[in-house]
C-alpha cells in the first residue's frame, strides 16, 4: 500500500503520522496492520531491527482501544528501559490529534513506589519489563484483567536477557487473552518454544525477507588488524569518520571500560555503558549521546539493547560477537526507518573465517577496506 489510509489507519492518527514524517508504510507495517486491525488473532512476525515493527503493533492497538475503560487493555513486553521509553513514547506521539490515550511504561531499576503512585491514573496502554511487570502484579499494583492484548517485541533479546521464566509465567497468566503478538528480529529455538507453549496452532506467521534478517540497507565492511595494531587502527577509522555518530562493540564490561578510557585519553568524545553502572549513571551517558553530546558510545551487547538512536551513521565492531543474532542486533542499532548505515569490524586474520560464516548464515556480504 502506498499510504496508512489504504491499509484502514484513522484520519487522526495520520495526522499524527505525517507531523513525524511517516509517510509511506514499511514492509512489515503493509503486511502486518490489515491482520491486526479489526480481528482478534495471534500472530508471529520475523522482521529485522529498524523496520516500524512498533508502528506495525502500536497503530492497531490505538484503533482498538476504547478511552473509556481506565485500566490497561494491551501490555507491551519489551526487553529494557530504554526501549520502553522510546515505545511509550512513539505511542504518545501517533495520538497527538486522537482521544486521549495513555500509555505508561514502567521498568527495573526505577523507585517501584513511583511507578505504583503513576498507574493509579486511567492507563490504557501498559509498556512493561518482565520482571518489573511481574513484581507489579504481586503487589496487586496494576489489574490486568481489561487486557485483550498483549504484544512480545525484541522476544529474542528478552531470551537472551534471560526472562524466559518470567513470560512464561506472564503468558500463563493471560494465557485467555483475544491477542498475542510476537515481534522478533531472530527465531532461535528459544522463541519456537513460547510459541509452541503460548501462540495459538492457528497464528498468523509472517517472516519477512527471510533472505534478509539483517536490514539490507546496511553497508557490511571489515579491516584486517592484529592485536599490537588494532589501537593504532581504529584511531586511523575514527579520524576517517570524522564527527560522525556510532556505536563501538567490545564483548565484556573489562573491554568496554579500557577501550573508553584510552578513546577518553586520546581526546575522542565517547562514553561507555556497561553491566556496572547504575541506572542513575547509564541515563545520563544515553542522554549525552540521543543529545549528540558525545560522539561514540562504547557498549557491551547486553548494554546496548534496546538502544535507538535516531541517524546513527555507523556500529563498529571492535572484538566480534560469538552468535549470529548478537550481530543482527548490533548491526540493526544503525540505517533504521529507512536510512543507510555501516557496519564496520575489526578483525584478526583468523577471524576472517567468522566472517564468512556470518555471510553465509546472514545472507550478506563483508567489504574489505
Amino acid at each position: 500500500m502506498e499510504n496508512f489510509k489504504q491499509l484502514g489507519i484513522s484520519k487522526d492518527l495520520i495526522k499524527g503520522l505525517n507531523e513525524l514524517n511517516i509517510k509511506k508504510p514499511t514492509e512489515v507495517q503493509n503486511q502486518v496492520i490489515p491482520l491486526l486491525l479489526n480481528q482478534d488473532t495471534d500472530i508471529v512476525v520475523q522482521a529485522p531491527t529498524g523496520t516500524g515493527k512498533t508502528a506495525a503493533y502500536g497503530l492497531p492497538i490505538l484503533e482498538r482501544i476504547n478511552p473509556k475503560i481506565k485500566t490497561p487493555q494491551a501490555l507491551i513486553l519489551c526487553p529494557t528501559r530504554e526501549l520502553g521509553q522510546q515505545i511509550a513514547k512513539q505511542l504518545f506521539k501517533f495520538t497527538k490529534y486522537t482521544d486521549k490515550v495513555f500509555t505508561e511504561s514502567v521498568y527495573g531499576g526505577e523507585k517501584i513506589d513511583k511507578q505504583i503512585n503513576s498507574l493509579k491514573r486511567p492507563t490504557h496502554i501498559l509498556v512493561a519489563t518482565p520482571g518489573r511487570l511481574i513484581d507489579l502484579v504481586q503487589r496487586k499494583a496494576v489489574s490486568l484483567e481489561s487486557v485483550q492484548t498483549i504484544v512480545l517485541d525484541e522476544a529474542d533479546e528478552m531470551l537472551s536477557m534471560g526472562f524466559r521464566k518470567e513470560l512464561d509465567k506472564i503468558l500463563k497468566f493471560l494465557s485467555n487473552v483475544q491477542n498475542k503478538w510476537l515481534f522478533s528480529a531472530t527465531i532461535p529455538m528459544g522463541i519456537q518454544e513460547i510459541v509452541k507453549d503460548h501462540i495459538s496452532r492457528t497464528a498468523e506467521k509472517i517472516y519477512l525477507s527471510k533472505k534478509n534478517i539483517v536490514n539490507k540497507n546496511i553497508k557490511h565492511q571489515y579491516i584486517v588488524s592484529s592485536p599490537e595494531t588494532k589501537k593504532t587502527d581504529l584511531m586511523q577509522i575514527l579520524k576517517a569518520i570524522g564527527k560522525e555518530q556510532g556505536i563501538i562493540f567490545c564483548k565484556t564490561k573489562n573491554a568496554t571500560k579500557e577501550l573508553t578510557e584510552f578513546l577518553i585519553s586520546q581526546k575522542i568524545s565517547a562514553n561507555g555503558i556497561h553491566g556496572d553502572l547504575l541506572q542513575k549513571e547509564r541515563d545520563k551517558v544515553m542522554r549525552s549521546f540521543k543529545n549528540k553530546g558525545t560522539q561514540l558510545l562504547i557498549a557491551t551487547d547486553i548494554a546496548a539493547r534496546g538502544i535507538d538512536v535516531s541517524n546513527l551513521d555507523f556500529v563498529l565492531h571492535y572484538e566480534l560477537p560469538d552468535k549470529d543474532e548478537y550481530y543482527t542486533h548490533r548491526s540493526g542499532r544503525t540505517a533504521r526507518a529507512g536510512r543507510q548505515g555501516v557496519s564496520l569490524a575489526i578483525v584478526s586474520t583468523s577471524e576472517i573465517k567468522q566472517l564468512r560464516n556470518f555471510e553465509k548464515r546472514l545472507h550478506i556480504i563483508f567489504e574489505q577496506l
